[in-house]
């Protein structure tokens, strides 16, 4: 079955050239012009949806206020954003409220194409065995540790006994990095490069929100913290 992608574009060039590339690519594509028809849209028929593909500057319904109203359906519904040049204020909004990625205009459209691809493999979990050996045990494609379950293909986290909730692909790949450089000092730039291959503003304040939204997830847990070091980075802990 195709994948099927909402795009929200008031572009009427672009959009149609974005939707008929995706189209050629596969993918099964409907196209709306602004938020309010977009939302409308959605709200329809909501598990219709394997991504949306949403532009900032619409008219009337802003993207981020469009993200905003379909995530009160389904906090799940990956999207991402496409941004003007250079207006890393909005990068940085659409990447705190849940955007699973960001591209700028113009890009290239291959591109898209790979992020989109890449995102609905990690989302789609009729492709990822999570199968339950027992009823406390961890899924078999998740990384367990102190009181947390962290199911990377999926993109969800688990704190004790409380309910998974959803992480965005940034936020999983970060956690993941944390993980595997567990309770040592991990300064900023180390993390950026390594993880995202550079460092820069942009990537440092995205930085600071993706560890607040992990810091949120984490709250409830008894074994598992991240905490700043003062002037140099951070240190994930988990106690034993």
């Amino acid at each position: 079955m195709k994948s099927k992608i909402l795009l929200v574009e008031d572009e009427r060039d672009l959009g149609n050239v974005v939707k008929q590339y995706l189209e050629i690519m596969d993918f099964d594509v409907e196209w709306s012009l602004n938020g309010k028809n977009a939302y409308a849209t959605y709200a329809a028929a909501p598990a219709n949806f394997d991504l949306l593909v949403i532009d900032v500057q619409l008219p009337g319904m802003n993207g981020f206020d469009l993200a905003s109203k379909i995530q009160q359906h389904n906090t799940d519904t990956p999207y991402l954003f496409l941004t003007a040049r250079g207006e890393k204020k909005d990068r940085i909004n659409g990447l705190s409220i849940g955007a699973d990625d960001y591209i700028t205009k113009p890009f290239d459209i291959d591109e898209l194409v790979l992020r989109i691809k890449n995102i609905i493999k990690r989302r789609k979990p009729g492709k990822i065995t999570t199968a339950l050996t027992e009823q406390n045990t961890a899924p078999l494609d998740a990384i367990s540790f102190g009181d947390v379950i962290f199911q990377k293909n999926l993109l969800k986290i688990k704190v004790g006994n409380r309910p998974s909730v959803a992480l965005t692909v940034r936020e999983a790949e970060l956690l993941e990095f944390l993980y595997h450089h567990r309770n040592s000092i991990l300064k900023r730039e180390d993390i950026l490069v390594q993880l995202w291959g550079e460092n820069d503003y942009f990537i440092g304040r995205s930085l600071d929100v993706f560890i607040s939204r992990l810091r949120k997830q984490l709250a409830a847990s008894e074994k598992v913290s991240i905490d700043n070091v003062y002037s140099v980075g951070f240190i994930f802990t988990i106690k034993e």
